[in-house]
């Protein structure tokens, strides 16, 4: 068949996003002190301010311009489960906080950024060496900027969780806070790094236990640990496949996984299979290259994951090695324009599934050995990663307020380390400097943003209540 026109998921391409600056030839102190001269211009207390302007788009408008190009039966879904409480809004609402954020001051000081920062895309998962690490484990909208909207991101984050969670409004700051002093204090560490130690820096779960003082922030650690421990191949070979007439095939549970008709949505599942993975193989080192020769593929389904993602197309791909217990389980993601471009400028990279494996690259201390990215058949974007690999992350709402603050500064420390790797650790120190200003000021806006987000999500849930937009709830 032949293949129809790639769908238009943006009226009009951005201009080029600015590239990550080559490293400044200039000596260390000249750095540092071009980071301090910088609040000359943009003081850190700056940071703090969040008010909407008059003029801003409606939430709801910016949501439901995002429905363009998904998949129409599982937008209710995406609306339903964004309604479920603020926090749930917030991390489906990545492109309403970037038209935010860009309408407020921002520094030059350029880095990677993951471009949804928030605190439940941070996890533990396995180097290739099968050690256990915490870092960002979602870069969908990666793409070049400011260091601080990464950090504003996640401060909020904190700030709605605590809500969620029903903690005093000065716990719900603390957390805030504490991820902006983490984050300052490892960026300060880096500064005074080498080059590759910069580079080669990670944080082991090992590290986030060993700075754990109650018991009880222990075990519910532990237990995240042991539930990513637990998340195997071969646990996933019996939880979500069985054996049909000798072959095995993934069990559907629709809408959240399905089989598809052969053709489905413009595009011959076969064809997408086959010219698909051949496209992935040519993405991959040729060492992963012949690894992946070693395996056939038996069966594929639609998935659907996340909050902000629901309605894009996502597959799982079960595959074979030597024998029946030998599965490899890949999900293939759509990879869409990041909602930071309309702000930041589009990515240098033609292929969405490129930008998302490059930002990753750059931002974890190890990465998927199976990462890689194709353009299907149909025209779209699409990356690759491995489904089930030692991954977990954190149960938000059993938190108490201790282990709240704990894991904010794991994750501030995190994004810092994530940061360093691209950009200039030595002016960012600089402009953060030794006092608490900038932590203050990221409190202060994680808080008023947070009021923001509960003033959106009241929008939403008035658009549903009014016939609006329809939604599914509870699944």
């Amino acid at each position: 068949m032949t293949p129809p026109e790639p769908p238009a998921t943006e009226p009009e391409r951005p201009p080029p996003a600015a590239a990550l600056p080559p490293p400044p030839q200039l000596s260390v102190e000249q750095r540092r002190r071009r980071g301090r001269t910088l609040r000359e211009t943009l003081p850190r207390r700056t940071h703090a301010a969040w008010r909407a302007p008059a003029d801003r788009r409606s939430p709801v408008d910016v949501l439901e311009a995002q429905d363009a190009g998904r998949l129409p039966d599982l937008v209710p879904l995406r609306y339903g489960r964004m309604l479920a409480s603020p926090l749930a809004f917030f991390r489906g609402a990545a492109a309403v906080m970037a038209m935010d954020l860009a309408g407020l001051p921002k520094t030059p000081l350029t880095v990677q950024l993951c471009g949804d920062a928030h605190l439940m895309n941070f996890g533990v998962f396995a180097s290739p060496e099968r050690a256990l690490l915490f870092d960002i484990n979602d870069f969908d909208e990666t793409l070049p900027g400011p260091f601080e909207w990464d950090l504003k991101r996640l401060a909020a984050s904190f700030v709605l969780a605590g809500r969620a969670n029903g903690f005093p409004p000065a716990e719900c700051r603390a957390a805030a806070r504490a991820a902006a002093t983490a984050y300052r204090g490892a960026i300060q560490r880096a500064a005074g790094m080498g080059t590759l130690a910069v580079w080669y820096a990670h944080v082991t779960v090992d590290e986030v236990t060993s700075v754990l003082r109650s018991a009880r922030a222990r075990r519910t650690v532990a237990r995240a640990i042991r539930r990513a421990r637990s998340h195997t191949s071969l646990r996933a070979l019996d939880t979500l496949t069985r054996v049909v007439d000798g072959r095995r095939v993934i069990v559907d549970d629709p809408p959240l996984i399905e089989h598809l008709p052969a053709e489905s949505d413009g595009a011959d599942i076969a064809d997408l299979v086959r010219r698909g993975l051949a496209a992935y193989r040519r993405s991959l080192a040729p060492d992963r290259r012949h690894l992946f020769d070693h395996l056939r593929p038996l069966d594929l389904a639609r998935k659907v994951v996340g909050v902000g993602s629901v309605g894009t197309r996502c597959y799982i791909l079960v595959l074979q090695g030597r024998a029946s217990d030998d599965p490899l389980f890949l999900q293939i993601k759509e990879a869409r324009p990041s909602v930071l471009e309309p702000y930041l400028g589009r990515s240098p990279f033609r292929d969405h599934g490129e930008r998302v494996v490059v930002g990753q690259r750059w931002m974890q201390a190890a990465s998927d050995i199976f990462l890689g990215w194709f353009r299907g058949p149909e025209g779209r974007h699409y990356y690759v990663r491995q489904l089930e690999d030692l991954k977990g992350s954190l149960a938000v709402e059993s938190v108490v307020p201790t282990g709240l603050l704990l894991y904010a500064q794991v994750c501030g420390r995190t994004l810092a380390r994530a940061h360093a790797r691209s950009g200039d650790s030595l002016q960012i120190a600089g402009y953060l400097g030794a006092s608490p200003r900038f932590d203050e000021a990221l409190a202060s806006f994680g808080e008023a943003y947070a009021d923001q987000t509960e003033r959106d999500h009241r929008e939403l849930v008035a658009a549903h209540a009014s016939g609006r937009i329809r939604a599914v709830l509870g699944r």
